[in-house]
């Protein structure tokens, strides 16, 4: 699990200077739609709605434009000393609440890259929502499951208030979730964001059914959020099994499920897999053949599972030669990918 975190100033509609631990950047675009200028180079964030999540690309520095490169100037992005983001003045914490002291204080820590001085400060803020958000993502990426557990279920009871003291300071935090093996979500200080972070504790937790039964409530408020199926396919076959019950509620989640994006790609996924379960091969070849015939932003992890799945459906399928051919593929790309040399009988 990883940090996105930064303090962002509008300058202009638009046009938002984000200062972080690596320097200032300047980000241009409406939401959603983003190019940032910094101290890493040029980089487009593009999300996709209904998914939470986005993805991020690094511009090449060459001019493949000479026209357009001859007539455009970055403008100078501000410098900023670490020590002196999300400071609160001197007369201003005089009348500063000592848990908002706290909560801005366990940001800059963050920022800076101070983690364990960072949740310090955080633990005396839990009781304010933002603080107890921000205490739970950083208490699991410690392993302090049990705090992690207790800050974001606190959290979740109080998400009305979420976002509130963020909004206040000018503080945007979103953390990068791991929801399979193939894909992380980046989830803000919302509902969905918690409760998506409280199941990564369960699965860690081995609360299998507590894990199931926290993911069914943002299930049941946005039935189509496509992460949310995903995050529950994941947990169904992991948590059960060789459970048929199990691999037809998977079915059901993938139901209707277009490969649009990586997203819908990794459910498909995991529907082949509940296909397989079920000993629907031909079943399951079809669908991860759909979810093959895309490969454009697609990770070189997604890919490799997606081949792996249908060479383990060739071989129940009585085609060996295909199955074969798939896993020297996978061999030759990655040696010690699953079982594909046991399978070759390399090993």
């Amino acid at each position: 699990m990883a940090f996105r975190f930064w303090r962002r100033i509008q300058l202009a509609p638009g046009v938002t200077l984000n200062l972080s631990k690596s320097g200032g950047s300047l980000s241009f675009g409406p939401r959603g739609a983003k190019f940032t200028i910094g101290p890493r180079g040029k980089r487009a964030t593009v999300g996709i709605p209904g998914t939470g999540l986005f993805y991020t690309t690094t511009v090449p520095s060459g001019r493949s434009d000479s026209r357009r490169s001859a007539t455009y100037s970055a403008p100078a992005v501000p410098t900023v000393r670490p020590e002196d983001r999300l400071t609160l003045g001197f007369f201003k914490r005089l009348i500063t609440p000592d848990d908002e002291e706290a909560l801005v204080d366990g940001c800059r820590e963050l920022v800076l890259g101070n983690e364990e001085k960072a949740l310090e400060h955080l633990e005396k803020a839990v009781h304010l929502a933002d603080g107890a958000y921000l205490a739970g993502f950083l208490a699991l990426k410690q392993e302090q499951l049990e705090e992690a557990a207790t800050y974001l279920a606190t959290a979740a009871e109080k998400h009305s208030r979420l976002g509130r003291y963020f909004s206040k300071y000018g503080i945007s935090a979103t953390m990068s979730l791991p929801i399979t093996d193939e894909v992380s979500a980046h989830v803000g200080p919302d509902l969905r964001g918690v409760l998506l972070g409280l199941v990564e504790v369960y699965q860690r937790q081995e609360r299998w059914e507590d894990a199931i039964a926290c993911l069914e409530r943002p299930r049941r408020l946005e039935p189509d959020d496509v992460v949310v199926k995903l995050s529950l396919a994941e947990l169904l076959l992991d948590a059960r099994p060789g459970d048929r019950n199990a691999c037809r509620k998977v079915v059901r989640l993938a139901e209707s499920i277009e490969n649009k994006t990586p997203v819908h790609a990794t459910l498909l996924l995991y529907k082949a897999r509940a296909l397989y379960g079920l000993g629907l091969y031909e079943a399951a070849r079809d669908v991860l053949t759909q979810a093959l015939r895309r490969k454009k932003d697609r990770s070189d992890e997604l890919l490799r599972a997606l081949r792996y799945e249908r060479a383990r459906v060739y071989e129940e399928l009585g085609q060996r030669k295909r199955a074969r051919s798939e896993l020297e593929k996978l061999y030759a790309e990655s040696p010690d990918y699953e079982d594909v040399a046991v399978r070759l009988g390399i090993r």
